[in-house]
């Protein structure tokens, strides 16, 4: 399961973002997906999941509130509203999937995007 992600990029303080993330390839089946991040220096963490249909999502403490995950139609496609950012957002944010496919189960990341709060 290939995945690319799109929509980083700088925002002031207060601003808002959305990130997208979409899977692609062939027999596969989507188990749940979600955000994780990692500022330098510190461990990756789990930003935000959204089970196979999306009807249940999971955050983080730090954007409860503020961070949106959502999976239209369960599609193949993530997305991440992130509002009311401010500088402790800033990391590179990973999409990651879990999948079953003709092999087996799998665990995809995406390449990261860069997402930079400024002060």
């Amino acid at each position: 399961v290939q995945l690319v992600e799109s929509g980083g990029g700088l925002v002031q303080a207060g601003g808002s973002l959305r990130l997208s993330c979409a899977a692609s390839g062939s027999s596969f089946t989507i188990n749940d997906m979600g955000w994780y991040r990692q500022a330098p220096g510190k461990s990756r963490e789990l930003v935000a999941g959204i089970t196979s249909g999306g009807s249940d999502t999971v955050y983080a403490n730090s954007v409860k509130g503020r961070f949106t995950i959502s999976r239209p139609n369960a599609n193949n496609t993530m997305y991440l509203q992130m509002n009311n950012m401010g500088p402790g957002d800033t990391a590179v944010y990973y999409c990651s999937v879990r999948a079953e496919t003709e092999y087996g189960p799998i665990i995809s990341w995406g390449q990261g995007t860069q997402v930079t709060v400024s002060s």
